[in-house]
């Protein structure tokens, strides 16, 4: 298994955990957790790799739905561990969001897209999962909030390209991109980072 697979796999599973354990905590049956896991593993590779003209990934192999009910699995028997840990949502989104990132620009660079396009799949395959599953789930996307969460996206590609234009190793650049995005992410949580929020009429009067 190439590099870039277990980075695909571990985002996945990543991804399914942090989708899984927010449905459990809106009370979910497991059919219900395990739809709102796979959505949130899958909803961004699927627009990518629809954008892209080419069969969606999952479409090809069904490691993806196994990794989901592996994740599924984990939160059933070890739920009261994940809950005990602060925090347990945020830690896998912010992993799976840096790993997901890194897959999408690998993705497009493979399809001959330019850069810029690669950066803007990236974000894609890294952020519309989150968005269906906060969707399904009733809440404000999060990339939708305050929170800088597209935008870690941009600098972990921004970061690859710099990586690649330095001919650093195809693994150390994955490596970075992803760490890069993590990265921002935990810091603009712990710092309370966040754009500005756009007023509205009433706001500004």
């Amino acid at each position: 298994m190439s590099f870039i697979n277990f980075v695909d796999y571990a985002g996945t599973f990543a991804f399914a955990i942090s989708g899984i354990r927010l449905a459990s905590a809106k009370q979910f049956d497991w059919f219900g957790a395990y739809v709102v896991g796979l959505v949130t593993a899958i909803g961004g590779g699927t627009a990518r790799d629809l954008l892209l003209d080419t069969t969606p990934f999952w479409m090809q192999q069904p490691s993806y739905l196994i990794i989901t009910g592996i994740a599924l699995f984990c939160v059933i028997l070890f739920g009261k561990q994940l809950i005990r840990l602060n925090n347990t949502f945020f830690i896998f989104d912010a992993i799976g969001l840096g790993l997901f990132v890194v897959v999408g620009i690998e993705r497009s660079i493979e399809a001959g897209f330019p850069f810029w396009v690669t950066i803007i799949m990236g974000m894609i395959t890294g952020s519309v999962g989150g968005i269906i599953r906060d969707i399904l789930i009733n809440e404000v996307p999060l990339i939708f909030r305050k929170d800088i969460y597209a935008l870690a996206c941009v600098l972990g590609g921004l970061v690859f390209f710099v990586c690649t234009k330095l001919n650093a190793p195809s693994e150390l650049t994955q490596i970075l991109s992803a760490v890069s995005v993590i990265l921002m992410r935990v810091i603009a949580v712990k710092y309370h980072l966040s754009l500005p929020v756009l007023k509205g009429h009433d706001d500004i009067k």
